[in-house]
C-alpha cells in the first residue's frame, strides 16, 4: 500500500526522525506489515466485532475487550450474537489466535489498541462520550511507550485532541504523554472513523477506503501501516479533527438528503402524486443527481445522531448549524407523521387508533439486519401504545424487544397467522422475507411506509 502523507510528499516521516525513535517506531511499523502486531479492540459489537475478523483473516493476533460478561462468554465458546456473523466466523477467527476478555489490564500486552464503542445522544440530544470516557479510563494505566490507540467512535471534531488524549496523559501510571511531533516520544494517538454500512452486500469491506487523522505524523503513519493490511486504500489526512468532520459531513449529507425526499413525500401525498415515481425518473438523469428514498425515520448510530453532534459541538464557536438541525428534526419527526397516517387509514374504516389492534412489521432500523438502534419502529410503537392502541410486533431477527437507552417494550414476536384478525397491518422494514402479496391479501389493511407493496394494486394499501 502506498499512501501520501499530509503536509508532504510519498515516503516515511519516520525515516526524518532520530535513530532511536526511528528504531522503534520502525520496528511498530514492520510488525503491523508482517502481521506480528497484537491487535486489541474495545468493543465487540457491530463495528468491533468486524474489524477484529478482518484483522483475524489477515493472521493479525486479536484480542476483544468487552464489559458485557455475556459476549465474551459466547466469543470465546465459538459462538455469535450479530446474524450477519456466524458462528464458524467466530471460530475460524479463533485459529488465527482470536480471544475476548474483560481484563484491561492485558491492554499492555497490544502493540494497537482500537476503541470501537457507541456514542449516542442523552435525553436533551447532547453527545453522550460516558462510553468513550469510560473506555479510556480504564485502558489508561496500561498503555505503554509507543503504542498505538485509535479511536473509531462516531463523534464532534476535536474529541480525540480535547478528551481521549488528555485522559490518556492524565491516566496512565508511567507519565506517558500523546506524542505529537517527529521527535517526541510517547503514546501515538490517532482517529480513524468507522464505515460499517450492515447489510451493504455490494461493497467489500476491505474496498471501503479508511480515513486516518493522528495527533501527530508518526502515529497517522503507522495507522495506515495498521489498517492498510486489511483495506485497500488508506486515506490520511492532516489531523484527527479533520477526520472526525468526515464522518460527520459522510453522515450528515445522508440525513438532509433523506429529509428532502421525506419532506417532499408529505407533499407529493398531498398533492396525489407518487414520491417513488418521482425518483425512479429523476434518477435516469446520468449526472448531478442521487437517488435517496423516503421513510418512516432514521435509524443505526450514526445518520440519526450525527447532526446533533455536530449542531452542539457548533454552539462552542457561536454558529448555529440551522439547514442541518432543520433536516435532524424532520427525520425525527417520521414517525409521528406515520402514527397520523395510520390513524387516518384507520378512520376511513370507521375506527380510531384506541382500541385497534395493530401489526407493526419490523423492529430493526433497516432491511434484512439484527439492529435495533434509534430504530423508528420503536417510536411507532411507542406512540401507537400510549394513544390506546393494542401493538404487537413481527421480525425475523428478533424474537423478543425487551428495554432499551430510548425504550421499554417487553414484547414477544407475534406469528404471521391469522393477519385478519388485525385491525391494521404496518409495514416498517421491509425485510425481504416478507411475502408482501400473501400479507396484503390477508390483511384488512396495510399501511405501507417503505414502498414494499409496489406493483401490488388493492385498496386495502395505503403507502405513506
Amino acid at each position: 500500500m502506498k499512501c501520501v502523507c499530509p503536509g508532504g510528499g510519498e515516503g516515511s516521516t519516520i525515516a526524518s526522525m532520530s535513530i532511536a525513535h526511528v528504531d522503534r517506531l520502525a520496528q511498530l511499523k514492520r510488525k503491523m506489515e508482517t502481521r506480528e502486531a497484537r491487535i486489541g479492540i474495545v468493543g465487540m459489537g457491530y463495528v468491533g466485532l468486524p474489524l477484529a475478523l478482518l484483522f483475524s483473516g489477515e493472521r493479525f493476533q486479536v484480542t476483544g475487550f468487552d464489559v458485557a460478561a455475556e459476549k465474551v462468554t459466547t466469543l470465546n465458546a465459538g459462538g455469535s450474537y450479530i446474524v450477519r456473523i456466524l458462528p464458524q466466523d467466530i471460530q475460524e477467527a479463533q485459529k488465527a489466535g482470536f480471544r475476548t476478555t474483560s481484563d484491561y489490564s492485558e491492554i499492555d500486552e497490544m502493540d494497537a489498541v482500537i476503541i470501537c464503542v457507541p456514542t449516542p445522544l442523552n435525553e436533551h440530544y447532547e453527545p453522550d462520550l460516558s462510553y468513550v470516557t469510560g473506555t479510556v479510563a480504564s485502558i489508561a494505566p496500561h498503555i505503554h511507550e509507543g503504542q498505538l490507540i485509535v479511536l473509531e467512535s462516531t463523534t464532534y471534531p476535536g474529541t480525540t485532541e480535547e478528551v481521549v488524549a488528555p485522559m490518556l496523559e492524565a491516566g496512565n501510571l508511567k507519565g506517558l504523554k500523546v506524542a505529537r511531533t517527529l521527535d517526541e516520544p510517547g503514546v501515538h494517538v490517532v482517529f480513524s472513523p468507522e464505515r460499517e454500512d450492515p447489510g451493504n452486500e455490494t461493497v467489500a469491506r476491505h474496498d471501503i477506503p479508511k480515513v486516518v487523522g493522528g495527533c501527530g505524523p508518526a502515529g497517522a503513519e503507522l495507522a495506515a501501516a495498521m489498517y492498510g493490511t486489511i483495506f485497500h486504500k488508506v486515506v490520511p489526512v492532516s489531523s484527527p479533527s479533520v477526520a472526525e468532520m468526515t464522518k460527520l459531513l459522510e453522515n450528515i449529507y445522508r440525513c438532509v438528503n433523506i429529509a428532502l425526499v421525506n419532506e417532499l413525500k408529505q407533499l407529493c401525498m398531498r398533492m396525489g402524486i407518487n414520491i417513488h415515481e418521482v425518483i425512479d425518473a429523476a434518477k435516469t438523469k446520468p449526472f448531478g443527481f442521487q437517488a435517496f428514498y423516503p421513510g418512516p425515520g432514521l435509524g443505526g448510530h450514526c445518520i440519526p445522531i450525527d447532526p446533533f453532534y455536530l449542531s452542539w459541538k457548533a454552539k462552542e464557536y457561536d454558529f448555529r448549524t440551522r439547514f442541518i438541525e432543520l433536516a435532524g428534526h424532520v427525520n425525527t419527526a417520521m414517525p409521528y407523521f406515520v402514527v397520523a397516517q395510520v390513524s387516518a387509514a384507520l378512520n376511513e374504516y370507521s375506527k380510531s387508533v384506541k382500541g385497534s389492534k395493530i401489526l407493526v412489521l419490523g423492529v430493526a432500523y433497516k432491511r434484512d439486519i439484527d439492529d435495533l438502534r434509534e430504530s423508528p419502529s420503536l417510536t411507532i410503537i411507542e406512540v401507537l401504545r400510549d394513544k390506546g392502541a393494542i401493538v404487537s410486533y413481527n421480525d425475523p431477527y428478533f424474537p423478543t424487544v425487551g428495554h432499551g437507552r430510548h425504550y421499554d417494550l417487553n414484547m414477544t414476536c407475534a406469528p404471521l397467522d391469522d393477519l385478519c384478525e388485525y385491525d391494521a397491518v404496518v409495514i416498517v422494514t421491509d425485510h425481504s422475507s416478507y411475502d408482501y402479496p400473501g400479507i396484503v391479501e390477508q390483511s384488512q389493511l396495510v399501511v405501507d411506509t417503505r414502498n414494499a407493496t409496489k406493483g401490488i394494486d388493492s385498496e386495502k394499501i395505503v403507502r405513506c
